[in-house]
C-alpha cells in the first residue's frame, strides 16, 4: 500500500472513532462522576465561564438552545449546576457549578492533562515546518467535516 492510502485509511479511522466517541462515557470513579461528552464538556464551560448564559453555550458549541437546556437540566438534577436569576435581566438565569460539579470539572482537568501530555510532548518534538504541515492537512481535514456532517 502506498504513503497516500495509508493516511487516508489513517484519516477515516480516526474520524469513525471521533464519530462513535460521542457516546462513550466518562467515568471519574462514582455513580454522580460519569458523563458523556457533551455533559462534561458543558459542565468545562460553565466552570471556566461562571455565570454563563445557555444561549452563549449554544452559541460556542455551535448547537440548539434546546440540547443545551436537556442537558442542563439533566445536570441540575444531578446536583452538578445551579441556576440564578439574572439581576439585571430576570427572564435570563447564570449557570454555575456546584460543589460536586467543581469536583467534576477538576476530575475532567486530571483526565485531559494525564492522557494530553502524550500529545503535547509529540508537538513539542517537531519542528516549524512539520507543524505548519499538520495545521495545513487539519485545517482542509475540518472543511471536509463541514461539508460531510
Amino acid at each position: 500500500m502506498n504513503a497516500k492510502n495509508n493516511v487516508l485509511e489513517s484519516f477515516i479511522s480516526m474520524t469513525e472513532k471521533v464519530a462513535n466517541g460521542k457516546t462513550n462515557v466518562l467515568d471519574f470513579g462514582s455513580e454522580n462522576m460519569k458523563f458523556y461528552r457533551g455533559e462534561i464538556h458543558m459542565i468545562k464551560m460553565i466552570g471556566d465561564n461562571p455565570g454563563i448564559y445557555s444561549s452563549e453555550m449554544a452559541r460556542k458549541f455551535g448547537i440548539t438552545r434546546a440540547v443545551v437546556y436537556k442537558t442542563v437540566l439533566k445536570l441540575e438534577k444531578r446536583a452538578l449546576i445551579i441556576k440564578v436569576n439574572d439581576e439585571a435581566d430576570k427572564k435570563k438565569t447564570k449557570l454555575f457549578l456546584t460543589e460536586d460539579g467543581e469536583k467534576a470539572y477538576k476530575f475532567h482537568e486530571q483526565y485531559h492533562n494525564n492522557f494530553d501530555k502524550a500529545l503535547f510532548d509529540f508537538l513539542d518534538s517537531l519542528n516549524e515546518d512539520e507543524l505548519q504541515l499538520i495545521q495545513k492537512f487539519l485545517n482542509y481535514s475540518n472543511k471536509l467535516i463541514d461539508n460531510h456532517f
